[in-house]
């Protein structure tokens, strides 16, 4: 480990609130960079989504460590100049406000670049610059069902939303990846870039196997719970002691593997019905229950032994119980003016140590930086 972190000197400004923003900059801000958040005089509406987090927001709480806050009233002309003064010394401006505001207010990420060649700006947004929905409010419910996600997500029955903020999320990590690829390119030429990212472009790029399916098959994927549309046997089944097992078998070799060595059928492996991929999800029925009765006869214990002594995938159904005490978590703490939270680790790790000093590693208050970033930045 190092202590050097890639975005050490890195300054980002950001006019950011409930997530896709937030978590983008909070990207950044792990891997050393400076994060300074614009917040409205009530603060990141996200402040208030919840108290779960030892009394705090746990949105705000996940995707707010290491950020530096100041209140700015963006209206005000003399506001808007000492965030002008803020953005002509930043690497990275992001903002993820409502639709147009950025613009009308004069910090679209087009404009910025104008005026600094060297600036990676970002603009987050519903639906993007253009198009009849531009102008649209974007939330992610909305954004899940517009995209087709919730078509193709869970069990036939009364569509239902996916479990997290799913546009959201992956609309920020693309924000932040969009940004880093930027920043490489800053150091080498010495100039920026203007970024649009949406978070309906995120999830049609997200839809894209079960789009080529209605594209050029002529029907998109049907909701199969837990199971795959064109996978099989790919899904869960019961033990003998009524526990749920996952398996995924994702090639024709493995299929072999659990025929021979799991449901000692061997004569099942190259059987026309059942020994290419498309065969058994043509066959998905009898495939699913050639692998139900075996699985019905044995226990859990003996079922994981000899998956796993097969190197077969497999796994359990979890609720957050069960993730909250799984043996392959990692968390970090963060700290708050009234104690600590406990998070899960961040997803990647690297050669560089996440930043891990009291401040790196605490959620600001509101305004708790504003008199110093004032000074800081102060019209002299």
């Amino acid at each position: 480990m190092t202590s050097a972190k890639p975005l050490d000197g890195v300054l980002v400004v950001s006019v950011e609130q409930a997530v896709a923003g937030p978590l983008a900059s909070c990207r950044l801000a792990d891997a050393g960079a400076r994060v300074i958040k614009i917040e409205r005089a009530e603060g990141d509406f996200s402040r208030g989504y919840d108290a779960a987090a030892d009394g705090l927001s746990s949105y705000f709480a996940w995707l707010n460590r290491g950020k530096e806050s100041i209140v700015l009233d963006l209206k005000d002309s003399g506001e808007a100049a000492l965030l002008s003064r803020m953005v002509a010394q930043a690497d990275v401006f992001i903002q993820n406000l409502a639709v147009g505001a950025a613009n009308r207010l004069g910090f679209g990420s087009e404009s910025l670049c104008k005026r600094h060649p060297r600036l990676v700006a970002c603009d987050i947004s519903g639906y993007g610059p253009t198009g009849p929905y531009a102008h649209m409010k974007a939330y992610d419910l909305l954004v899940q069902a517009e995209s087709g996600l919730v078509s193709v997500s869970g069990a036939p029955g009364p569509l239902g939303r996916i479990g997290v903020s799913v546009a959201d999320i992956a609309t920020g990590e693309a924000a932040a990846r969009a940004i880093s690829q930027a920043l490489v390119g800053q150091a080498r030429t010495g100039e920026g870039a203007a970024i649009e990212v949406s978070l309906f472009s995120t999830m049609a790029e997200w839809m894209t196997v079960p789009l080529l399916h209605h594209d050029y098959l002529g029907k998109g994927p049907e909701r199969v719970g837990l199971a795959h549309p064109s996978i099989a046997p790919y899904g869960a089944f019961t033990t003998a002691d009524g526990a749920t097992l996952l398996i995924a078998v994702q090639s024709d070799r493995e299929w072999v593997t659990l025929c021979q060595t799991v449901l000692d059928k061997a004569e099942l492996a190259h059987h026309p019905r059942f020994a290419t991929n498309k065969a058994r999800v043509a066959n998905r029925a009898a495939t699913d229950t050639a692998v139900a009765e075996v699985f019905a006869r044995m226990t859990t214990d003996d079922l994981r032994r000899k998956l796993t002594d097969s190197r077969m995938a497999f796994g359990t159904v979890n609720d957050v119980a069960g993730l909250s005490s799984h043996p392959q978590i990692n968390r970090i703490t963060v700290a708050h003016a009234e104690g600590t939270v406990e998070l899960p680790a961040p997803a990647t790790t690297a050669d560089w140590d996440l930043a891990t000093t009291a401040d790196a590693l605490s959620l600001p208050a509101l305004n708790q930086h504003g008199p110093q970033i004032r000074a800081e930045f102060a019209d002299h």
